[in-house]
């Protein structure tokens, strides 16, 4: 199990409010309602920068449509066999 380290911080009273309820409710505590929080927002933070990479990429590639990047990884895994060949 990862080892936990404490951290201090300050929320707005309607927020501390709703989150002690919500942990009542769930049956578990602020901090892990928290940590939880913090982590579908560290992920979510992830996937749009994939999705801005993914973006960006196709456009340099000019891709404009699912069935222009089906034939360029058509393309690609084509060669790919070639050279392994």
């Amino acid at each position: 199990m990862a080892s936990t380290k404490p951290m201090t911080i300050s929320l707005p009273s309607d927020l501390l409010r709703e989150t002690q309820r919500l942990a009542t409710e769930e049956a578990t505590t602020p901090a892990k309602l928290v940590e939880l929080a913090l982590r579908q927002y560290l992920t979510s933070r992830r996937w749009q920068w994939l999705r801005r990479w993914g973006s960006d990429t196709a456009k340099q590639l000019g891709l404009k449509s699912e069935d222009d990047l089906e034939r360029f990884l058509r393309r690609t895994r084509a060669r790919a066999r070639r050279k392994r060949q």
